[in-house]
């Protein structure tokens, strides 16, 4: 896989990453880490973007808002969960499909 063009500033970025997550955790969200932040910026906010120089890289991370963050957090959880593939998630999808 290739690498996006944002991981050889990811050192420099990593104050506005820390900062963010203070941020984060003084509205109350006190699990977010540091690697789930990264990934929401490198999969959603740069996605389309090739090359863009630190200081909008930087600009970017301050800027996430956390309902956005969290909004792609949740996708994330149930794309990887096997949610429906438990006894739990099949009486649910059975009552649903009723």
């Amino acid at each position: 896989m290739e690498k996006h063009p944002a991981e050889m500033y990811k050192d420099h970025l990593r104050p506005f990453l820390y900062s963010k997550l203070e941020e984060f955790k003084i509205l109350g969200y006190d699990d977010v880490e540091h690697e789930s932040l990264w990934s929401y910026l490198i999969h959603k906010k740069w996605k389309q973007k090739t090359e863009l120089p630190l200081y909008k890289l930087a600009g970017d991370i301050l800027s996430v808002k956390i309902g956005d963050f969290m909004n792609y957090a949740t996708v994330e959880a149930f794309k990887s969960s096997n949610w429906l593939e438990s006894d739990e998630g099949q009486e649910a999808l059975d009552e649903l499909l009723r």
